[in-house]
């Protein structure tokens, strides 16, 4: 809340109308089809949840709108939320910064600009993140990680694991929860992220 009203008084004081200021991503998709604004700003993370649904709402907005500007806000650099923001659309008029940005007033504003013109921003950390995923994923799990994970490609249970490196199940869990991490797999409940994980494993 804060941050969205802070937000309304910084763009009024540079020039912005700001017709809307929601706190839901079911009221960002309401707002959007209301107002029919120039421009969406969004948090990754908004309720009920505080997962993704402020970028899936932006993504389904950009679906239903192409040529719509969205430009969405993170605390922190995530991937694969970044690839699904930039191939959303029509591929013009999105942006993806961290929330950083925002206390550098007029890059910020610069950058809103920029993507309420068709143009497309990323965080310079973003695209550095993005530039790392052609070299081997794998290279970001530890030795032990390595050995779950290939287990995990046989089919093996969490149980199982265990009993294979001789550690119990908890440590087991707790070396997947850091396998999906390093692999930028977040929580999502379209996909399995043991799946995609194994997949990756496979690839590499």
């Amino acid at each position: 809340m804060l941050l969205r009203d802070g937000l309304t008084g910084l763009l009024a004081r540079f020039g912005h109308e700001v017709v809307a200021g929601v706190g839901d991503a079911q009221a960002l998709v309401a707002a959007v089809a209301d107002h029919t604004p120039d421009i969406v700003v969004t948090d990754v993370r908004m309720p009920p949840g505080f997962q993704d649904e402020g970028l899936h709402a932006a993504v389904r907005l950009r679906e239903r709108r192409p040529a719509l500007p969205v430009l969405v806000l993170s605390q922190y650099v995530q991937r694969a939320y970044a690839a699904e923001l930039l191939d959303s659309g029509d591929g013009t008029g999105v942006g993806y910064l961290l929330k950083d940005r925002v206390g550098q007033v007029e890059e910020f504003v610069d950058a809103l600009t920029e993507v309420a013109d068709g143009g497309t921003v990323v965080d310079p950390e973003v695209v550095r993140q993005l530039l790392r995923r052609r070299r081997d994923p794998l290279e970001r799990l530890s030795p032990r990680e390595r050995e779950v994970l290939a287990l995990i490609a046989e089919g093996r249970s969490n149980g199982a694991i265990a009993r294979e490196l001789v550690v119990s199940e908890a440590a087991v869990g707790k070396h997947i929860g850091s396998i999906l991490t390093k692999l930028d797999l977040p929580p999502a409940t379209e996909t399995h992220r043991r799946v995609l994980a194994v997949l990756t494993y496979l690839r590499s």
